[in-house]
């Protein structure tokens, strides 16, 4: 018997052993919140035993589950002090790791995607994966040109594996449940499962590269590498390389931080204004900082299509938000679907759960800190918070989810980072219709 069969077995085991072992320290009182936000804190033990599981079965796993992992990984820094240190060496493993492909996979696949004569392609080529991500790695080598190249090819049977992965997923929505009390579960599995099957797509990969590639090109802060060819399966694309981002979370000085943070949300929102698309998977392992102090992006298989750019309601109402207008920020959120069309819903309470939220745009310079986004955590999830209360009764519509799930976790981010910039006027001038001054388009 093939022993195909029996990984597949082993990998949905270990995936349906997380959500039994997690419900049954939840049933305890030990899993209760795992992001602090109960009244209670969580045993440091326990929380050590539940990282090592998680993590070390997400770590063994590729396709959708290991993307899972990464997507928590963002979440770490509202995790509290006192617990987060065992998940957050787990969670770092996660954002640029897996188990490497054979060398014998390897030239199988490289044979499938370029013929027999595949070697003829390149001067050299390493044997040795320089990254290894969720569905695919990437190996260094030199075009027949003599251009230094990354190589990503994609795990075969990836997309067996990913779409086993996928009817999986609902298993793990007590864990979003836990990082996102009251989010649309359903709604996000569903935009995370249709994204992570884009990402099988390798042509598609290589066409939104190609597009941020070109208008970032020369750029002074972003540097996205070029594509040189691609197949079905392969991606062949300069090779750029620099700190990686992980490194300046963990070691970097205050100002690397700060620059690392500005770049990071500059790209968040000029990428939809510029190139038309959002880059839609913001954890560290996506980044590096090259000598010249520009990011590095790289991943291009998971984006949002956004061809008008950022929906200028999301600035008109940061901008409202900010100005205290109540009614227009009602008036808005409930023609955006945010607000249910029966819910009856006070000015002040409007204001008040949405401007903390907004507190690192209401000064010129603010830092963004760990300590910053799990009081925000609390607020917006703890039980007795009118907060969280308010939030329960709002909606998230589906053409945000994406946008959504993405601010977050750039947020998450930053918090790592513990940057601070004037986040104000990279809004003023990226985010349509937050500027005042600015004239609405024709």
């Amino acid at each position: 018997m093939s022993d195909i069969p029996k990984r597949a077995f082993s990998r949905t085991a270990k995936l349906a052993s997380l959500p039994l072992s997690f419900a049954g320290r939840a049933t305890l009182g030990v899993g209760k919140r795992l992001t602090g936000l109960a009244d209670e804190i969580i045993g440091e033990k326990t929380q050590q035993r539940t990282a090592e599981q998680l993590f070390s079965v997400l770590g063994q796993l590729k396709g959708g589950a290991m993307k899972i992992g990464q997507a928590l990984s963002i979440f770490e820094a509202a995790l509290p002090e006192t617990v987060a240190g065992p998940y957050r060496e787990a969670l770092t493993k996660l954002q640029n790791s897996a188990p490497p492909m054979p060398v014998a996979a390897v030239h199988r696949v490289m044979e499938a995607e370029l013929g027999p004569e595949w070697r003829t392609y390149f001067e050299e080529f390493s044997e040795e994966p320089a990254a290894a991500a969720s569905i695919g790695q990437v190996h260094r080598a030199t075009w027949h040109d003599g251009r230094e190249v990354a190589v990503k090819i994609q795990y075969p049977g990836a997309g067996d594996a990913l779409r086993s992965d996928l009817k999986q997923l609902s298993r793990f929505a007590p864990l979003f449940k836990i990082m996102q009390p009251g989010f649309d579960i359903r709604g996000l599995i569903g935009e995370l499962s249709e994204r992570l099957m884009e990402e099988l797509d390798y042509g598609l990969e290589a066409e939104a590269q190609s597009q941020f590639a070109h208008v970032y090109d020369g750029n002074a802060e972003i540097l996205v590498p070029q594509v040189i060819t691609h197949t079905e399966r392969m991606i062949v694309t300069e090779w750029v390389s620099g700190t990686p981002l992980a490194t300046i979370i963990s070691e970097g000085t205050p100002q690397q931080r700060d620059r690392a943070g500005y770049l990071l949300t500059t790209l968040h929102f000029s990428a939809p204004a510029l190139a038309g698309m959002l880059h839609s998977d913001p954890h560290p392992g996506n980044f590096q900082i090259s000598d010249d102090d520009r990011l590095i992006v790289y991943d291009f298989g998971a984006v949002a299509r956004l061809p008008e750019g950022m929906p200028r309601p999301v600035g008109e109402l940061t901008r409202l938000t900010l100005e205290g207008d109540a009614d227009a920020v009602i008036a808005g959120l409930r023609r955006e679907g945010f607000i249910p069309e029966d819910l009856e819903i006070d000015g002040q309470a409007i204001l008040d759960y949405l401007l903390p939220m907004l507190e690192p745009l209401q000064d010129r310079e603010f830092q963004f800190s760990r300590q910053w986004l799990r009081q925000e955590s609390m607020r917006l999830t703890h039980a007795s918070s009118e907060a969280a209360q308010l939030g329960r009764k709002l909606s998230l519509p589906p053409s945000y989810l994406l946008i959504h799930r993405v601010t977050m976790g750039s947020i998450g981010v930053l918090c790592q980072l513990g940057a601070q910039a004037n986040w104000h006027s990279i809004m003023e001038e990226w985010l349509p219709g937050f500027s005042v001054q600015e004239e609405p388009d024709s």
